[in-house]
């Protein structure tokens, strides 16, 4: 359990990395859309080969990889929605939310992105032993743009550097928690239970991919975008070939 947890806080401390570049190094819009063009590639090849692929693998014929994929857009979807009529229509603007008053619906659409993405990892422990390394890397990229965003807002909203990094802090520790449950909660699941969530968490990524995360990289990347995207894609790829072939 406590490896599950560290492998958790290791991919979520990008959001504390994204943080402190935001407070210390501030990156141009054009460059924050490329770095979230190519963790979209990234996490669009981990969510097919370490997510759906494997889901399918082991529940062959039993419905369970469709119903999650399917039934994760859809929580994610209505999920999305509830906190968007908070007030934080898109929190992975990289303008970033300038209010104060929206940091606590942008908390909660953080880890609305982030759970899915965290127990994944947790599931992989449960299923293999070891981490994905591809979902692993996948995950720490995606958060960096999304940290350097929130930072940038909480910083036009008069908050000081170290609030803004405490906050990303308790953020990053609450989504590895998921991690964690992840390993607990689905150590003695069956194929298909574990076939479900797989896709399930991946139905949640692809939405927050085509709804939040791609047309904000492309506004901002412009063409630049797709390349990134598939430069993300074929880095993940290598990754775990790299990895397979390891093992």
């Amino acid at each position: 359990m406590l490896n599950s947890l560290l492998w958790g806080l290791l991919a979520t401390s990008s959001l504390v990395i994204g943080g402190l570049i935001g407070c210390f190094l501030p990156l141009g819009k054009r460059t924050l859309g490329v770095v979230m063009a190519f963790g979209a590639g990234v996490l669009i090849s981990a969510v097919a080969y370490d997510l759906v692929f494997e889901a399918v693998s082991l529940g062959e014929s039993t419905g369970g990889p469709a119903l999650g994929l399917f039934l994760g857009a859809l929580t994610f979807f209505f999920a999305d929605r509830i906190i968007s009529n908070m007030g934080v229509s898109n929190r992975k603007a990289i303008e970033g939310a300038a209010a104060s008053s929206l940091v606590v619906p942008m908390m909660l659409g953080i880890m609305l992105d982030g759970i899915p993405e965290s127990t994944v990892i947790g599931l992989g422990i449960v299923e293999g032993g070891t981490v994905s390394l591809a979902m692993l890397v996948a995950i720490f990229i995606s958060n960096l743009p999304e940290a350097i965003a929130g930072t940038t807002g909480m910083r036009a909203s008069g908050w000081s550097n170290g609030r803004i990094l405490g906050l990303w802090v308790v953020i990053a520790v609450l989504c590895a928690l998921f991690t964690v449950a992840g390993f607990a909660l689905f150590g003695d699941a069956s194929p298909f239970l574990l076939a479900f969530v797989q896709t399930f968490a991946a139905g949640a990524i692809l939405t927050m991919l085509a709804n939040s995360m791609m047309p904000e990289a492309f506004e901002h990347g412009g063409k630049l975008a797709g390349l990134a995207t598939v430069w993300g894609f074929s880095t993940a790829v290598l990754v775990a070939l790299l990895e397979r072939g390891a093992g």
